[in-house]
C-alpha cells in the first residue's frame, strides 16, 4: 500500500527495532472485552450560560448512572448533580435546573418485577444555585418549565406514585381507598429566591409567558365530577399572585400560546361531551383585562370554508408584532357508523392506480393524515375574520420566524406524487399567499429542490436540482433572477454518484434586512443579493484552491428560539468577523478560521489539527465558546476557549481507556486497477508489531475516510463492525472509500475494496490468508456481492443484505410504506434504469444469481421486522447457500428492525461476531452456535456461546 511517505529498508528495520523495544510495555495493556461497554462514557450534552461564567456538561455511560458537572471557564469545580438530565440554565443566569433520574439499578429492578407505569421510580427536580453551589432536590417531578426572559419563578408538576401494596396500612379502609385513587398531578409555582410556593391540584398542562410575569395552566375535573365546574384554563399573574379562571368546563385544551409581548393569549379547546364521536375545537383568545377567554374562530366563523372546522392538531402562534394569529383548520372528517358490527364486515385495503400515495404509505401515515391541518390566520384586534392560507390543493406552508410580513410561502406537489415511487422528491409549484386577503400568486413551477423564504419575507429563494442553479424571487417586484449566473463553480453536489439530479450544498444564512443570502458550494461561501444584482465570494476562493470546506457556524443560542421551540433562520452579522469551521479534504483535519468577508483576503486560520470538533456553542453575551474535541485516540471531551487557540479542557471522559490496548487510525492511499485514486482508513492496535502478521477485517459502506479523526467508542453497535473492539483484540481494520459507476455498484465495490485489500496483502505484517469483510445494509449487499466474485476472503458478515434486486425492486419499505423502485433506479443501488429496461444490470448486481461461486463462510443478520430491506432477502441468500452446501448462518433477532435497537441484542451480536472472526481468522475453536447451531427446542436455554465467553 502506498503511504504518504515511503520508508527505506534501513529505516524500516530501525523502526522495527524501536517497535520491538517498547512492545513489552505495550503488552501490559489488556484487550477490550465485552464487560467494558456499559461503563464507557460520552458527553451527552453541554451548555454555557449567557454571561459565559458557568458551564455544565453531562457525562453518560452507555448503561448506568450519569453525572452533570458544573464548572467555570477556568475549570474550577462548582458542583455536581448525579443522574441529571434535561438541564437548563435559567435566563437570569442564577440557577441551573435539571431532572434527576432514578438510579439505573432501581429502575432495572422495577422492570424485572413488572411494575406498572405509575409504580415505577420517579424523577426528582434539581434546583442548583450557581453562586452558592446549593443543591435542592424535589421528589416525584414529572416536568418543569422556566420562562425565556430573566425571571424568578419556576413551575413544575409533581405526581406521587401509588403506595406499595405491602404497606403496613394496607388493610385500613382509608388505605384501600387511597390505593384505588389515581395519583393526581399537582402544579407548583415556586419563587426561586425565597422558596415560596403556590400549589394547584389536578393540572395537566401549563406554560409561561415570554417575559415570565404570567403563567397559564389547564386544570382537569375531579374524578366522577360530571360538570367540572373548576376545570378549564386559568391565567395566573405572578406579580399579584392572583389566578383567574378564563375558560371553564371539562374538555380538551391544547396549543396554549402567548404572544412575544406577553399581552395576548390563545388556545384551542373542544368542550364536546366525552362520548362525542366528532370533536368541535374552537380558537379562544384572551388578553388581561377581559373577564374570560372568548371564541374568535369556530366552524361557523366567517372565512372558515363550508365543511371545515378549527383543528386541535394545528399549531397556534402569534406574529412577533402581535397583530396576526395563525392556527390550523381542516375538513370535518366523516364519522364512523358505530352501529355496524365489526366482525360482520370486510376488512380490506383497496389499492387504486390513481392514488397519490400507495396504500402502504397511506396506512403508515394514517395518524398524521387524520391530524393534518391547514394554515389559517386571523387578526384578533381587527375584525377577527378567518383567512385560509392553505388547503388540500396547496397544503404546505412556511412562515418566517417573526411572521410579521405580508406573504406566506406555500408549495404543492398535488398531481405529481405518484412519481415518488421511482424518484426522490416530487416536482412542486411555488406560491406566495397573502395574509391580508388569502390571494395566491404562483412564482415558479415544476421545481424539485430546496425552497426557502427570507427572514424578512421579501424574497423566496430556491435551488432547482434539474438545472443545478439557485434562483431568487422578489415578491413585491414579482421578478425572478438566477443568482449563480456565469460563475465558474458548481452549486450542485460535485461528488454526486447516483443516477439522479444532484442536490445543493445548503444555505448558511441571511444578513439583516434580507440584503444578502449566504450560499455554499463544495468549498466556499458566497453572498448574493437575492434579486441577483450583486454577489461576492466571502471566503475569497481559498476553500477551493486549498481543498478546504468552509462552513459558517451559527453558535449563539437565541432566547426566543428556545422559548418557541422552533429552528430560527441564521442571521449573519456582516459587521462582525465570521467564525468558520474548516475541513481539509487532503489531510482530513478540522479546524476554525475567521473572516470579515473581505473578497480580497483569505480567511485567517485560527487553529487546524488532527481532531474533530462538534457541538460548538457560544455564550449569548460574550465571546466564549465551548465545544467537544476528539480523535480516534482521544476520548471526546469538553473544551472552553475565547479564540479556539488557547483552550482549557474541562472534562476527562474514559480514563480507563489507558488500561486497554487501544489503537491508531491513519489515512492510506492507493490506485485502483482502473487508475482511480483511492483512500481509506487503516486502524491498527496500539501494540502493533510489524514483525507479526495480523488478520484484517474490512468494514465499508460508501465514503468513510472523512471520519479519520472521529472517536470510535467500544459499544455494542446496531449492526456495524465494532471497530475499536476488534482493533484492541489484535485485528487490523480497514475502511476503504467506495466511489460508484452508474449501473455497476457491485463492480465498483470490487474495484475499491478488493484492490485496497490486495495492496494491504503486500505488507509483511498482513496475513493475506486471513482477510474478512463486514457490512450492514448497503454494506451488507456489497459483502454478499464480493464473496460471489473472489475467494480471497476467509470470513464474511453481511447485515440485512439485498441479494435479489429483481424481487426487491417492486417491494415495499414497510417502515415508510414506500415502494423500493426509487432506490434501485435513482439512489443508492445506482442501477439507473427500470427492471424492464435493463434486466441484465439487475441480474449482474444480484448476488443470488452468482451464489454457486461462493467459497467464503458467511453470517447473515436479517431480522423479521426489518422495514427497510425485506428480511426475505436474507432468507433467499441463506436458503440458496444452504442448498449449495456452503457454510452459512442466519441470525434473526425476533421483533427487531433493520438495525438492532435492544441493547441485549446488540451485546449478543458483538459476542457472536468476535467468535466468528476469531474462529475463521485466528483459528480459535468454533463456538457451539457456529459448529452445530442452536435448535429451536433449546432457544432461550442454550445460547451457543463458546466456553471462553
Amino acid at each position: 500500500m502506498k503511504f504518504h511517505t515511503t520508508m527505506t529498508k534501513h529505516r524500516f528495520f530501525a523502526f522495527l527495532l524501536l517497535i520491538c523495544s517498547v512492545h513489552t510495555a505495550w503488552a501490559q495493556k489488556k484487550p477490550l472485552n465485552h464487560d467494558v461497554y456499559d461503563g464507557w462514557e460520552a458527553i451527552s450534552s453541554s451548555a454555557i450560560s449567557d454571561d459565559g461564567r458557568f458551564i455544565y456538561y453531562m457525562v453518560s455511560p452507555q448503561a448506568g448512572d450519569g453525572r452533570l458537572v458544573v464548572t467555570n471557564p477556568d475549570n474550577q469545580s462548582i458542583g455536581r448533580i448525579e443522574r441529571a438530565a434535561d438541564a437548563r440554565f435559567s435566563a437570569d443566569g442564577h440557577y441551573l435546573l435539571a431532572h434527576i433520574k432514578p438510579f439505573y439499578e432501581e429502575t432495572r429492578q422495577a422492570k424485572i418485577k413488572k411494575k406498572k407505569a405509575d409504580e415505577m421510580p420517579q424523577d426528582s427536580l434539581a434546583i442548583f444555585t450557581l453562586e452558592t453551589a446549593a443543591l435542592q432536590k424535589i421528589p416525584f417531578v414529572k416536568s418543569y418549565k422556566i420562562p425565556a426572559e430573566p425571571g424568578e419563578y419556576i413551575a413544575y408538576i409533581t405526581e406521587k406514585p401509588k403506595a406499595p401494596k405491602d404497606s403496613t396500612a394496607a388493610d385500613t379502609a382509608d388505605a384501600k381507598k387511597a390505593a384505588r385513587k389515581k395519583p393526581q398531578p399537582t402544579l407548583h409555582i415556586r419563587h426561586l429566591p425565597s422558596g415560596a410556593e403556590t400549589t394547584i391540584e389536578r393540572v395537566e398542562d401549563y406554560a409561561f409567558s415570554f417575559d415570565g410575569n404570567a403563567l397559564t395552566y389547564v386544570r382537569k375535573a375531579e374524578e366522577k365530577d360530571s360538570i367540572g365546574a373548576d376545570a378549564g384554563v386559568y391565567y395566573y399573574d405572578l406579580t399579584t399572585r392572583q389566578s383567574r379562571h378564563i375558560s371553564s368546563g371539562k374538555g380538551s385544551y391544547k396549543n396554549i400560546t402567548f404572544d412575544d409581548a406577553s399581552v395576548q393569549l390563545a388556545f384551542t379547546a373542544d368542550k364536546s361531551p366525552e362520548k362525542s364521536l366528532q370533536k368541535a375545537f374552537k380558537l379562544y383568545y384572551y388578553a388581561p383585562g377581559q373577564d374570560s377567554a372568548i371564541v374568535i374562530a369556530s366552524r361557523r366563523t366567517h372565512g372558515v370554508p363550508e365543511g371545515w372546522y378549527v383543528s386541535g392538531e394545528g399549531g397556534v402562534r402569534f406574529s412577533k408584532n402581535g397583530e396576526k394569529l395563525f392556527f390550523g383548520i381542516a375538513p370535518i372528517p366523516p364519522v364512523k357508523d358505530t352501529t355496524l358490527v365489526e366482525f360482520e364486515h370486510a376488512n380490506v385495503d383497496i389499492w387504486h392506480w390513481k392514488d397519490d400515495y400507495l396504500q402502504t404509505q397511506q396506512l403508515v401515515n394514517l395518524r398524521r393524515e387524520q391530524n393534518r391541518s391547514y394554515l389559517a390566520v386571523t387578526y384578533p384586534k381587527q375584525g377577527r375574520k378567518v383567512i385560509p392560507l392553505a388547503d388540500e390543493l396547496l397544503p404546505y406552508t412556511w412562515l418566517t420566524d417573526d411572521a410579521d410580513n405580508t406573504y406566506v410561502l406555500a408549495t404543492t406537489d398535488v398531481g405529481r406524487r405518484v412519481e415518488t415511487q421511482w424518484r426522490t422528491g416530487a416536482f412542486q409549484d411555488i406560491y406566495v399567499v397573502s395574509t391580508v386577503d388569502g390571494s395566491r400568486k404562483k412564482i415558479a413551477e415544476e421545481i424539485r429542490g430546496r425552497v426557502s423564504i427570507s427572514p424578512g419575507g421579501d424574497y423566496v429563494v430556491w435551488f432547482d436540482r434539474t438545472e443545478g442553479n439557485w434562483y431568487g424571487h422578489d415578491i413585491q417586484a414579482g421578478k425572478t433572477a438566477q443568482l449563480n449566473v456565469d460563475l465558474p463553480v458548481s452549486f450542485a453536489d460535485e461528488d454526486n454518484d447516483v443516477p439522479d439530479d444532484p442536490g445543493d450544498y445548503g444555505i448558511a444564512g441571511w444578513s439583516e434586512n434580507d440584503e444578502e443570502i449566504f450560499l455554499y458550494d463544495k468549498y466556499d461561501i458566497w453572498a448574493f443579493h437575492p434579486d441577483g444584482s450583486e454577489r461576492r465570494l466571502v471566503t475569497n476562493g481559498a476553500g477551493r484552491s486549498n481543498q478546504i470546506t468552509f462552513r459558517y457556524e451559527h453558535m449563539e443560542e437565541n432566547r426566543m428560539a428556545r422559548y418557541r421551540k422552533r429552528r430560527t433562520t441564521a442571521i449573519i452579522d456582516t459587521k462582525e468577523p465570521l467564525i468558520l469551521s474548516a475541513f481539509n479534504h487532503i489531510t482530513k483535519e478540522n479546524g476554525w478560521f475567521q473572516t470579515n468577508g473581505d473578497k480580497s483576503r483569505d480567511p485567517k486560520e485560527m487553529v487546524t489539527g488532527p481532531y474533530r470538533y462538534r457541538q460548538a456553542k457560544r455564550a449569548a453575551d460574550v465571546d466564549t465558546y465551548i465545544y467537544i474535541k476528539e480523535n480516534y485516540v482521544s476520548s471526546p471531551d469538553v473544551y472552553v476557549s475565547t479564540d479556539f487557540v488557547k483552550e482549557t479542557k474541562l472534562s476527562s471522559t474514559n480514563p480507563q481507556q489507558q488500561q486497554y490496548n487501544w489503537g491508531t487510525a491513519e489515512l492510506v492511499r492507493w490506485t485502483t486497477p482502473n487508475g482511480h485514486d483511492a483512500e481509506g482508513i487503516l486502524y491498527k492496535p496500539e501494540d502493533f508489531n510489524p514483525a507479526k502478521k495480523y488478520p484484517v477485517i474490512s468494514y465499508f459502506y460508501e465514503v468513510l475516510s472523512d471520519g479519520l479523526y472521529s472517536y470510535v467508542p467500544p459499544t455494542p453497535t446496531p449492526s456495524r463492525l465494532n471497530i475499536s473492539f476488534f482493533v484492541s483484540n489484535g485485528y487490523l481494520v480497514f475502511a476503504p472509500d467506495i466511489h460508484y459507476e452508474i449501473g455497476h455498484p457491485g463492480r465498483s465495490a470490487e474495484e475499491y475494496v478488493n484492490s485496497g485489500m490486495q495492496e494491504l496483502k503486500k505488507q509483511p505484517w498482513v496475513d493475506g490468508d486471513k482477510l474478512g469483510i463486514q457490512g450492514q445494509s448497503w454494506g451488507g449487499y456489497q459483502v454478499a456481492h464480493l464473496i460471489t466474485r473472489t475467494n480471497m476472503y476467509a470470513a464474511a458478515w453481511a447485515g440485512a443484505p439485498v441479494v435479489n434486486m429483481t424481487s426487491a425492486y417492486g417491494g415495499i419499505r414497510w417502515t415508510s410504506g414506500m415502494n423500493r423502485q426509487f432506490q434501485y433506479e435513482r439512489t443508492q443501488s445506482r442501477i439507473g434504469a427500470t427492471l424492464w429496461e435493463k434486466p441484465e444490470l439487475y441480474i449482474e448486481n444480484s448476488p443470488l444469481f452468482h451464489l454457486p461461486n461462493v467459497t467464503t463462510p458467511v453470517v447473515i443478520m436479517h431480522n423479521d421486522e426489518d422495514g427497510s430491506v425485506p428480511w426475505y432477502q436474507g432468507i433467499e441468500m441463506f436458503t440458496a447457500l444452504r442448498r449449495l452446501q456452503k457454510p452459512v448462518w442466519l441470525l434473526n433477532y425476533n421483533g427487531e428492525a433493520h438495525n438492532l435497537v435492544h441493547r441485549q441484542n446488540r451485546k449478543d451480536i458483538q459476542r457472536r461476531e468476535l467468535e466468528f472472526f476469531d474462529h475463521f481468522l485466528k483459528g480459535k475453536p468454533a463456538a457451539p452456535w457456529i459448529e452445530h447451531g442452536v435448535p429451536a427446542i433449546r432457544k432461550g436455554i442454550d445460547w451457543g456461546f463458546g466456553t471462553e465467553q
